[in-house]
């Protein structure tokens, strides 16, 4: 039982103080940072603070990048593979929602009555991720700067199935991954000279690799549905 208090006062205070460190950067940087490196003084406290963290992301929609800044801050460049796995695993919460909410709407689309907006965006959706295969169309569309849980949502709605959604989720979500990352490990230079925290130029190369990886498939989809039966 005390165990059990224990870690649920780690994982409640570690949300908290992932998430203050986080928002709070830009109004008092140096009061969030020594909270946040308290927890990073215990790696097994740190990690599961971010456990936590990547818990109720989903519920707050927070960026999913933050996690692999808390985890580039407490465990460096080796801690890359666990942020990923966090930023994964952090989006199958919505995606399960988003589907058990697709498969409602599309069991009431065969009863004959017009179909409405949320039905033609799952048909949309679908005839997308058929055209380009849905690997491609979740890495790609995660390389985007969009709402990761809107891209979530979206892939659900597509009919996309839990392996290809997962890999295209690890795919899309490795750059962004990793630019976390580096932040994390510079998050104390970068609080204390005032520096942006991500290079804008790093957020438009990916979203250039993302258009490059689904332009071909949204003209034959959307602006030229012919040319993907010619």
């Amino acid at each position: 039982m005390n165990r059990r208090s224990t870690l649920g006062r780690y994982a409640v205070a570690g949300a908290v103080v992932a998430a203050l460190a986080a928002l709070a950067l830009a109004v008092s940087p140096e009061e969030a940072l020594s909270r946040l490196r308290w927890l990073a003084t215990d790696p097994l406290r740190f990690g599961v603070a971010v456990v936590a963290l990547a818990a109720v992301r989903p519920l707050l929609a927070w960026p999913t990048t933050l996690l692999a800044v808390a985890v580039g801050f407490g465990y460096g460049w080796v801690g890359a593979p666990f942020a990923l796995a966090l930023v994964v695993g952090t989006a199958l919460p919505p995606y399960a929602l988003a589907r058990a909410g697709r498969l409602r709407i599309r069991d009431g689309s065969g009863t004959g009555e017009e179909p409405g907006v949320a039905d033609r965006f799952c048909r949309a959706g679908e005839r997308f991720a058929a055209e380009s295969g849905s690997v491609r169309a979740v890495a790609g569309t995660r390389l985007l700067p969009l709402p990761s849980d809107a891209v979530t949502v979206g892939a659900a709605a597509a009919g996309v199935g839990v392996r290809p959604f997962l890999v295209g989720t690890a795919l899309g979500e490795l750059p962004w991954v990793l630019a976390g990352v580096a932040v994390g490990v510079s998050l104390d230079r970068l609080a204390a000279s005032g520096g942006s925290l991500v290079d804008p130029t790093v957020i438009l190369g990916m979203a250039a690799v993302g258009a490059l990886v689904l332009a071909g498939p949204l003209y034959r989809t959307f602006v030229r549905p012919d040319a993907a039966t010619a």
